[in-house]
């Protein structure tokens, strides 16, 4: 199983490596190391994380106060959200609509 990401989500990974690459040097590539991690965790093991909301799953990221959001698809992982701990619960409920023009 492979992952793909919604646009948005892809859009939320660059953003917060940005963020991170402007607060410390190697800070970015530390923050992407760890988004890859958990997102390898998730597709080693898809069915092991915890569901969030109907078919919608979580996979928190070790270190930073961010989860990987993604749904199971017929021949990928979906990678619906890059979230942050303290963003706004349900943002990424609209992309969950969108997964069938991805």
């Amino acid at each position: 199983m492979t992952p793909q990401f919604h646009p948005e989500a892809e859009a939320e990974f660059a953003e917060a490596v940005l963020f991170y690459q402007e607060r410390g040097r190697t800070l970015g590539q530390r923050f992407a190391s760890e988004i890859r991690a958990a997102i390898g965790r998730a597709v080693a093991t898809p069915g092991r994380w915890r569901v969030l909301e109907g078919d919608v799953r979580q996979c928190v990221v070790r270190v930073f106060p961010y989860a990987i959001l993604y749904t199971i698809e017929t021949d990928h992982l979906l990678i619906l959200a890059i979230k942050h701990g303290k963003r706004q619960p349900g943002y990424w409920r609209h992309r969950v609509k969108d997964r069938a023009d991805i």
